[in-house]
């Protein structure tokens, strides 16, 4: 009978720590490794995208609405968490009985390994961390484990023990050391932010009109008319935001075009540009969801480059691919990046270089469509090419291929649950659809009749608008609905649907309590 067959409680927490230490070096020598060979082949970055990519789209939506814009921290939390369990149960194993342990760490780096070797684009050392990690947490766990396994079952008083506790401690630490210098050598290679705040833009060759004066409100808790670069939301598939030096960057037009067209990023910047004011949003957002922002963009309309390539007549889509690791393609009907809306190639965002989170060096920028067949980041593709012929990233995935966007309003003032007190009161919003425009939004409280809400000066078609309305309010529990109707003779539908797959629709309705 071998002495793990009469490990105490103890020797089994010890034989957990050594699966936590082992499995923790790994990490750490992994992270390092990838940090100065290939940072996209960080195993947490390779592993996280693979589930993103095989999530279906309830899970992406569940996600999404219950972390919004952390969900990428969740979902690397929540890997850290099962690699934890894993990791500890791995020890424990090991200690009852040999090799199966090490088979459940050495696996885990065999799917590491895997998952960087099928990533779109991946180097020539893709499989080199995965690897590393692998080898390292099997060679590491034995090693602890034939430290632990012959003083299994005596006292805690037991000099060898204590030299196991050191061994493990030591291990710990010295993963400890591999993720800090891993960030250190990873925030090294990062000289891309230095690039953009060193960058100048060039001067719009079409100037944005300034935003009207009556465009904003200037109500407490009301979204403001421009958002922020900074609370602008971020929904994209890369765990690890690109570092992409605009000296390297080129964009290819090819397919279905009379001749291919390619332009450097120096190239990009000779030629006239524009400002436009647009609001994009994320398929994902639920009704009255915060997925949504408008910004003052600068860029070179698609339609020029498009034109100078020569587009096929019998093409209807324009497949643009990221430079991100995980692949991502967005369709986009070729009307809406030749017709007149400012469809951009932006480089710029609210007067100052994108932010790299959300695309730079280029991006596109198209009015009238959800971001996920329209709003590329870090792009360097475009195919012209058809429906019938090819499939994006999402649409692969189950949702729609167009994706124009549905007309929409939601409530901001006041919050929903929120408790105010009787009197004068305000009850302010947003309402939005983009390329087509706000005509008016109704409000109606307590199921009474609907009523006309002031609408304050859009910046343009391509842009959300504010509202409000006063309301004199009475002691008790009401409930608030909106509705906007839009230039075109639209009255936003009062029929539910969830995001999936075409975007959400159906009133915002909140409870408010009057004290």
């Amino acid at each position: 009978m071998t002495h793990a067959m009469h490990a105490t409680r103890g020797d089994t927490l010890r034989s957990a720590a050594a699966g936590l230490s082992a499995s923790f070096l790994a990490v750490g020598l992994a992270e390092l490794i990838a940090a100065v060979v290939e940072p996209s082949a960080s195993p947490f970055a390779v592993i996280g995208s693979g589930l993103i990519d095989l999530a279906p789209s309830w899970a992406k939506d569940t996600a999404i609405a219950l972390f919004g814009t952390g969900d990428k921290a969740a979902l690397i939390v929540g890997i850290a968490l099962v690699l934890v369990v894993v990791a500890a149960g791995a020890g424990i194993l090991e200690l009852r009985r040999s090799g199966i342990g090490a088979v459940i760490l050495g696996a885990l780096g065999a799917l590491a390994v895997v998952a960087a070797m099928i990533r779109p684009g991946a180097g020539p050392f893709a499989w080199l961390p995965g690897l590393v990690a692998g080898l390292v947490a099997v060679l590491i766990l034995r090693m602890l484990i034939r430290r632990l396994r012959p003083v299994a079952g005596l006292g805690p008083d037991d000099e060898d023990r204590r030299r196991f506790l050191v061994w493990t401690a030591g291990v710990a630490a010295a993963g400890a050391v591999a993720l800090i210098v891993g960030n250190v050598a990873r925030g090294a290679s990062r000289s891309i932010e230095a690039v953009r705040a060193a960058l100048r833009l060039p001067k719009a060759a079409r100037a944005a009109a300034a935003v009207p004066a009556g465009a904003e409100l200037a109500i407490p808790g009301l979204a403001p008319v421009v958002t922020p670069n900074a609370e602008f939301y971020r929904i994209d598939t890369a765990l690890i935001v690109p570092q992409v030096d605009p000296a390297d960057w080129s964009l290819r037009i090819h397919g279905m075009v009379d001749r291919e067209v390619e332009i450097t990023w120096d190239e990009l910047l000779a030629m006239p540009m524009q400002e436009s004011d647009v609001t994009l949003a994320c398929v994902s957002n639920e009704v009255g969801g915060s997925l949504i922002g408008n910004a003052r963009w600068l860029g070179l309309p698609v339609r020029e480059l498009l034109a100078r390539a020569g587009v096929d007549a019998d093409a209807d889509m324009v497949l643009s691919t990221s430079t991100s690791a995980d692949g991502f393609t967005a369709s986009t009907p070729i009307e809406a990046l030749t017709d007149d809306r400012d469809a951009l190639l932006a480089i710029g965002m609210n007067g100052e270089p994108l932010p790299i989170e959300h695309g730079f060096p280029v991006r596109m920028v198209v009015p009238g469509l959800y971001g996920y067949v329209s709003a590329t980041k870090w792009v360097t593709q475009l195919e012209v090419t058809r429906f019938d012929r090819t499939k994006a990233y999402w649409t692969t995935r189950g949702w729609s291929d167009h994706g124009p966007i549905k007309l929409q309003s939601r409530i901001d003032v006041p919050r929903r649950g929120q408790s105010i007190q009787a009197g004068d009161a305000v009850i302010a919003g947003m309402a939005w659809q983009q390329h087509v425009g706000i005509a008016g939004v109704e409000v109606r409280i307590d199921d009474g009749p609907w009523r006309a809400a002031e609408l304050a000066t859009a910046i343009s078609t391509d842009t959300w608008v504010q509202w409000s309305l006063d309301w004199t309010a009475e002691s008790g529990a009401h409930t608030v609905e909106c509705r906007a109707l839009s230039v075109v003779g639209e009255t936003q539908t009062s029929d539910p649907a969830a995001p999936a797959p075409d975007g959400a629709q159906g009133w915002h309705r909140i409870d408010v309590s009057v004290a």
